[in-house]
């Protein structure tokens, strides 16, 4: 295995990384925007109150999209696996 493999595949690892995580970390954010806008618009100023429907909304999205990840992250594996030989040599 030469640099520039090693490299490639360092890089897709870390797209399929970005790509899987992205449903989750979208939806995170967008809640935490939606629930500082209420807290901005309401007064209350509680950092408590951020906290639980994030947990709740990255479970669901999680849990929504978890076959999704299970298939593309066993395509990897396969795709890795398939290709072995040309790694050892």
């Amino acid at each position: 295995m030469n640099p520039d493999m090693a490299a490639q595949l360092a890089r897709d690892l870390l797209i399929q990384a970005a790509i899987l995580s992205a449903p989750v970390l979208i939806a995170a954010c967008l809640v935490s925007v939606v629930l500082s806008l209420l807290q901005t618009l309401t007064g209350v100023q509680e950092q408590t109150l951020t906290v639980v429907p994030r947990l709740i909304v990255v479970f669901a999205v999680t849990f929504v999209t978890l076959p999704w990840t299970i298939s593309r992250l066993v395509s990897y594996t396969i795709h890795l696996w398939s290709n072995f030989h040309v790694y050892l040599g």
